[in-house]
């Protein structure tokens, strides 16, 4: 049922996002960067790879195309080719692989016992 919000702003929700902050924390990941913050950088490759972007250009592309619901999807602001290319040349990969340990940590107990 629709409850009003896109599938990636569902998706999303089930992120933890204090747990991502934590992680940004501990690497500083978002004191010298104005442009775009790391939460903002996720969601962008978050969606990228939901979508099966293959690039920088289509990432832009397909997000602008859905720039009236960006706000909804939870993007603080509009995402350009060359500031996503930037964060990701800036922003500490240790972010996301912390991150990313937390999440499989979270996810190894609940799949203990499937085969």
């Amino acid at each position: 049922m629709n409850d009003g919000r896109t599938v990636f702003a569902q998706l999303m929700a089930h992120i933890p996002h204090g747990e991502f902050q934590k992680c940004v924390a501990r690497y500083d990941g978002d004191s010298h960067h104005r442009r775009l913050s790391c939460w903002d950088q996720f969601l962008a490759m978050s969606f990228a790879q939901f979508t099966y972007r293959e690039s920088l250009r289509d990432i832009e592309a397909c997000l602008g195309a859905m720039s009236g619901k960006l706000y909804h999807m939870g993007f603080r602001s509009r995402i350009a080719r060359s500031t996503l290319a930037d964060a990701n040349e800036t922003h500490d990969w240790r972010i996301f692989a912390a991150f990313a340990q937390y999440l499989i940590g979270v996810a190894r107990p609940l799949y203990a016992g499937v085969r």
